[in-house]
């Protein structure tokens, strides 16, 4: 992946903005009775008043602007007319175009919070957010994949969850995927060297118990094999002389 100019980072940061307002708005007004498709339309119609694009919408023959995967349902849930319950893990993950430069980002949360005495539920979310900031941290000039991997993976066994390894992060920018891919599993010290300038992708995606995932017959969304929850949290973010900046944030 080649260093994004000073005009395609200030196209990437509007993006960035653009998409974490909208995951902001539906972190803030989704509800139990609600369904994924309710949520597609209230993003869409941000999206439209923000002046930006769906990323999502016709990539490889995707058919909705957002990812909604609910519960055992890993990643890829197309948004359909199931009624969101009090106690659902949804993950919700997005992409946004500006100006022909591309975001993507993802949150998980508990449809009306979690409840005190669901610890897994809690382990999981908590581990898992806390695995990518682990991550984002190794970013900076120099520093190699694997550091990141690495990072990510010894947060996440640390929380006793199970590291999806067939979903990875990955470059952002002129395209929704790009190299280097980001595995959240890993060695420090291996694999591509980060340079300023570069922009990646990196999202943890985990299960409550076995790793194992197959997919459904829509062909696109992805289930735990043994029925456990799972979670993603992801940010788009720029490699800097001395650190990182996060492209995805309000």
């Amino acid at each position: 992946m080649e260093p994004k100019t000073i005009n395609e980072l200030a196209a990437m940061r509007e993006s960035g903005r653009m998409l974490a307002t909208v995951l902001q708005m539906i972190q803030n007004e989704v509800r139990a009775g609600m369904t994924p498709k309710d949520v597609s339309r209230m993003a869409a119609c941000e999206l439209e008043r923000l002046g930006g694009q769906p990323s999502f919408k016709g990539f490889m023959g995707y058919q909705d602007i957002i990812c909604i995967s609910t519960n055992n349902e890993v990643q890829h849930g197309i948004p359909n007319e199931h009624i969101f319950n009090n106690g659902d893990i949804v993950n919700f993950d997005f992409g946004v175009t500006y100006q022909g430069m591309v975001t993507d980002s993802g949150i998980s949360l508990c449809i009306g919070g979690i409840d005190h005495t669901d610890m897994d539920g809690k382990r999981l979310l908590k581990g898992t957010e806390q695995a990518l900031y682990a991550g984002i941290d190794r970013v900076r000039e120099g520093a190699r994949v694997g550091d990141i991997s690495a990072a990510v993976q010894a947060v996440l066994e640390r929380y006793d969850l199970g590291i999806v390894r067939e979903l990875v992060g990955h470059g952002v920018g002129h395209a929704l995927h790009e190299d280097p891919e980001i595995p959240n599993y890993g060695r420090a010290g291996d694999g591509p060297v980060l340079r300023a300038g570069m922009t990646i992708a990196i999202e943890p995606i985990t299960t409550l118990g076995s790793p194992r995932i197959f997919q459904a017959h829509d062909g696109w969304t992805l289930l735990t094999q043994d029925g456990s929850r799972s979670a993603q949290f992801e940010h788009t973010v720029l490699v800097t002389k001395d650190g990182y900046e996060i492209l995805t944030q309000v």
